[in-house]
């Protein structure tokens, strides 16, 4: 991709991640801070892919002035997302609709930070139409321990809902927060959409995909009826 960029001289857009970032030993992650990332383990094939990915853009910026622009996205939610994606929002919600236990893994204390898609397609849209580089961290400061997001999702959907506590992943980071002050300086942009209120309008289209089929054929059979 980068390749095609300098042939037809385009911007280039990287979406990178957060998770370059590792396993933090600051918090939270500005732009410079360098990572903390096991290069071997059973999460690095991502992290260190985005790494790279990150290298090889800058090393095109450089060597063949290519036009770039690099964001670093922290978890995102929204609408459309795969239902069973294993990501942790698609996960809580999907689980809390179908009455199942809301799977926590390890003691639930660890952190990460949600934005609403919107906010995130609106910051990319900013990074692209401006004149700065980056790398931007796209994300949202709200800082949630998975518990307390369990808590959100259970307010949200269902108040009863269970928590289950599994073993926790190898390399999962302990806390994830961006520091955002590069990009409301630089692209004049933040997140406006809290948690509280995109988490509903996620679960309205998780619950239309989930139970559609089953309120679909019933309308069908009640107008052959009718």
């Amino acid at each position: 991709m980068l390749g095609l960029a300098k042939r037809i001289n385009a911007r280039f857009l990287l979406t990178s991640t957060s998770e370059v970032y590792g396993d933090p030993l600051q918090h939270p992650q500005v732009e410079t801070y360098w990572g903390n990332v096991n290069p071997i383990g059973v999460r690095s094939c991502y992290d260190e892919g985005k790494r790279t990915a990150e290298t090889l853009t800058m090393d095109y910026h450089r060597g063949a002035n290519l036009e770039v622009r690099i964001a670093r996205i922290f978890n995102t939610y929204g609408p459309r997302m795969c239902i069973d994606d294993g990501r942790v929002v698609s996960n809580f919600v999907a689980q809390a609709l179908r009455k199942e236990p809301l799977t926590v893994y390890g003691d639930g204390k660890q952190t990460r930070s949600f934005q609403y898609v919107s906010d995130l397609v609106e910051g990319l849209m900013r990074l692209m139409e401006g004149e700065h580089v980056g790398p931007f961290n796209l994300g949202n400061p709200g800082e949630f321990t998975m518990l307390e997001l369990a808590k959100v999702v259970q307010d949200t959907i269902d108040p009863n809902a269970k928590i289950e506590f599994r073993p926790n992943t190898q390399d999962d980071p302990h806390k994830r927060k961006p520091d955002i002050t590069r990009a409301k300086e630089q692209l004049g942009w933040e997140p406006k959409i809290p948690l509280h209120k995109g988490l509903p309008l996620m679960v309205t289209d998780f619950r239309k995909r989930i139970f559609g089929d089953q309120d679909s054929a019933a309308t069908t059979t009640g107008g052959q009826q009718g």
